[in-house]
């Protein structure tokens, strides 16, 4: 109905609007990536806007005055284009962008490290849809990026997709049926494996059930599963060695060790 939705009420809403549900959009940043929904056109720093606007009501709705400037936050390694493409998307979305600074800086602001009076810091940022991992030292109240490095393709959407792939299996197993063709279902199994994702990293198990995540002339079926941490963690062990890379790399580059 023309309604623009962000965040989790977007999440919710995906099961019954599949084709019309948009994410990880960062990972698309500066790239010539278009997505078309209902016959029209959209650029990653549109679509960026949209979450932008979003966030602009919410802080406006909670100061209670007009807000105009922002500064953002990008990953370290994001390109001159990336970073000119996010520059973009604050300005649809009517901000005046005063900075883009890096995420690893940003952060190590937010847990307060600029009050040290010296320090060197490894910042490991694994996100929904990209990763990057920094060494600052900081230096009289000044961060200095050491080192950078990342992958712009690697995030909690992938460990997400492996969940989603098991089930797939699992189901088809028992069931001789493929979810993966029915989108409405993959939405359900998206949402479910993010939640057994967050549950793995506080309990040793997460149960997983869907009721009527399929229908056929011989009725419904229901999809429950039990999935332990510990063959979680041998899912997603090439998505953990991946990160390690870049981490190497951050810290060759920097000239420290581990113990440093």
């Amino acid at each position: 109905e023309g309604e623009r939705v962000v965040g989790t009420i977007a999440k919710r809403q995906a099961i019954s609007n599949p084709e019309r549900t948009i994410r990880s959009i960062k990972r698309e940043m500066g790239t010539s990536y278009k997505i078309t929904i209902d016959g029209k056109e959209y650029k990653p720093p549109e679509i960026s806007a949209m979450i932008l606007q979003k966030l602009k009501r919410d802080a406006e709705a909670y100061l209670g005055e007009e807000i105009k400037q922002a500064v953002i936050t990008v990953p370290a390694y994001f390109s001159d284009a990336q970073r000119q493409a996010t520059k973009d998307a604050g300005k649809i979305a009517g901000l005046e962008v005063l900075r883009i600074i890096n995420e690893p800086t940003s952060a190590s602001l937010a847990y307060g490290l600029d009050k040290e009076e010296e320090v060197t810091i490894l910042v490991f940022d694994l996100g929904g849809g990209t990763f990057d991992v920094s060494i600052l030292e900081l230096s009289e109240g000044v961060f200095e990026v050491k080192a950078t490095s990342g992958n712009n393709r690697l995030g909690g959407d992938d460990y997400d997709q492996r969940i989603i792939d098991w089930m797939v299996d699992e189901f088809k197993k028992e069931s001789g049926l493929d979810l993966s063709k029915d989108p409405r279902a993959i939405q359900r199994l998206k949402d479910a494996a993010e939640q057994a994702k967050i549950e793995l990293s506080q309990k040793t198990s997460a149960e997983i059930s869907l009721p009527y995540i399929y229908a056929d002339q011989t009725g419904p079926k229901h999809l429950n599963l039990s999935l332990s941490r510990s063959k979680f963690e041998i899912m997603v062990a090439d998505l953990i060695e991946a990160s390690m890379g870049p981490t190497r790399q951050a810290m060759n580059d920097a000239k420290f060790q581990p113990s440093d």
